[in-house]
């Protein structure tokens, strides 16, 4: 396969074919391929809860593109106990922690549970990019009995998986207690109830419900001594088990893992192949998502950077960009990256479109398939106005007032756009939004000679003058001669600095109106 093309030329494709080569080497089915994505529902969803479905939803994608049948299941672990109360959320929760997300009321009384709230705003994030799924809850796999045979197993043979785990990953609870929780009877808590016999000919474990460390925290257990019916009862697996029961009974053929989770699915893999006879799902290992601070993006520490909110300053092709463009790779995320994914769609486009030269094929065709992919495989039969993102934002800071038709005006003045569009409104309300919240932009890093930070230091010092230059455009063009510097090149950082792009509207009149000594002050930082 070495410097063979596969597919679209994407990671996606690749990952893809991986997958095809090791299900024929299996001899399994290949009618329906079936990938999944879990979904917590005890914290507030993030763009990386979010990465991994719509991750998972690309090799679907590239799977049907081999052509192939395949679906995504998008899976709410909704019967997870609740650790600890997210920031942001009422203390009236902490009579609930440790049960079950979906027994506990939606604090906010918009759902039926509190899981399904956390779920439902992780779903919205889904539809809003365009992902299509069949949506599972934990509670109704669990009460439609549908892994009870491998709940039965699991427990049958859970003095061999105690030792494994240990052996593994080095834990040694379940060499005490059975790896299934029961919900107590009594006090409907999960992980207070440790279950320690498995009656098999009943299908029944016997648990004592006791206090238990969670998430740092000591719950107080309610003493409850009951047998649970692994076929009736509400209980669920310990995760160490729990996805190989799900993989076996749902026929799942790949699952994408975070790397906090890499001992879990460790054990899981042993117990789908040695346990359950069924080889586990082919994986891929991607990395979380950091803060800009370098913290991991926690749905607890409430540093989280939700879609929602990420949709009210960028389109969700922004959200797609990010997610599809690598998977490997510490990334550290802010809504500041927003203006650049923004632009870099465009960029994208336009290289689909021809009108970007390539002439690296390899990398012609990869940015043609990332392009394919943003677009869900759908891409557009021809391409759309392309406004800088950077400019709508400077344009916005101005125009605070009758936003919309003002910065409108100046595009058509500017010569960027030929007509007025609903699609840049909305792109105009997006970077107004963004100009609002957001004052700073990043800072673009450029390499500049002595001679070009001498034009820059002049440039700077002229337009902080208390008198403004006659006319801007031709004074850069001075300046620029003046220092050896060809007008066009010196153009090119200038908008490198206020734009972060390579080109722009005519940059005198566009220096007027974001307003000159703003302008002067933002040069300095690059001398």
């Amino acid at each position: 396969m070495e410097g063979q093309i596969i597919g679209k030329g994407t990671w996606i494709d690749k990952l893809a074919f991986e997958l095809l080569e090791r299900e024929k080497t299996l001899g399994r089915s290949l009618d329906l391929l079936r990938v999944e994505s879990g979904l917590g529902a005890s914290g507030v969803p993030h763009i990386g809860s979010l990465g991994d479905a719509i991750r998972a939803y690309g090799v679907k994608l590239a799977l049907e593109n081999f052509g192939y049948k395949s679906e995504l299941i998008a899976y709410s672990d909704d019967l997870d106990g609740l650790r600890k109360i997210p920031e942001g959320f009422p203390d009236s929760l902490q009579e609930h922690l440790a049960k079950p997300v979906s027994l506990i009321p939606d604090p906010f009384g918009c759902h039926e549970s509190y899981g399904m709230h956390m779920s439902s705003i992780l779903l919205d994030g889904l539809d809003k990019t365009g992902i299509a799924y069949e949506f599972r809850r934990a509670i109704d796999t669990y009460k439609k009995g549908l892994l009870k045979e491998q709940i039965h197993i699991i427990l049958k043979n859970s003095i061999k998986i105690g030792g494994k785990i240990s052996e593994l990953v080095g834990q040694e609870k379940y060499q005490k207690f059975l790896p299934y929780f029961p919900v107590c009877a009594n006090c409907s808590r999960l992980y207070t109830a440790e279950s320690f016999e498995y009656l098999e000919s009943e299908r029944k474990v016997r648990y004592k419900c006791h206090d238990a460390e969670i998430g740092s925290k000591i719950i107080k257990g309610c003493g409850h001594e009951g047998e649970a019916d692994i076929t009736k009862d509400l209980g669920k697996l310990a995760w160490k088990v729990e996805f190989a029961a799900r993989w076996a009974a749902f026929d799942i053929r790949f699952e994408a893992y975070g790397k906090d989770i890499m001992d879990s699915v460790k054990v899981n893999d042993w117990i789908s192949d040695e346990i359950l006879n069924y080889p586990h799902p082919h994986h891929v290992k991607y990395e979380m998502f950091l803060d800009k601070g370098g913290k991991k993006i926690s749905k607890s520490l409430g540093n989280v950077v939700t879609a929602q909110k990420w949709l009210e300053f960028g389109d969700p092709k922004s959200i797609l960009l990010l997610l599809y463009k690598r998977i490997t790779g510490a990334r550290e995320l802010g809504f500041e990256d927003i203006p650049s994914l923004m632009n870099e769609y465009n960029e994208l486009e336009d290289v689909f479109f021809g009108r970007i030269k390539v002439d690296n094929q390899a990398k012609l065709i990869k940015s043609k398939g990332l392009y394919e992919y943003v677009n869900l495989l759908d891409p557009p039969k021809e391409t759309s106005t392309h406004v800088n993102y950077r400019l709508l934002v400077e344009l916005a800071k101005i125009f605070k007032e009758n936003r919309i038709e003002r910065v409108m005006k100046k595009l058509l003045d500017y010569g960027v756009i030929k007509n007025p569009e609903p699609r840049i409104e909305k792109l105009i309300e997006l970077a107004g939004n963004f100009a609002d919240q957001f004052d700073q932009q990043e800072k673009t890093e450029i390499d500049l000679n002595d001679s070009s930070k001498k034009a820059l230091k002049t440039l700077s010092e002229t337009l902080g003058a208390e008198e403004e230059p006659e006319d801007i455009q031709n004074t850069i063009y001075q300046i620029a001669k003046s220092n050896n510097i060809q007008p066009k090149e010196f153009f090119k950082i200038l908008y490198q600095i206020i734009l972060g792009t390579s080109r722009g509207p005519k940059i005198g009149p566009f220096i007027s109106d974001i307003g000159r000594k703003q302008v002067a002050k933002n040069l300095l930082e690059y001398i």
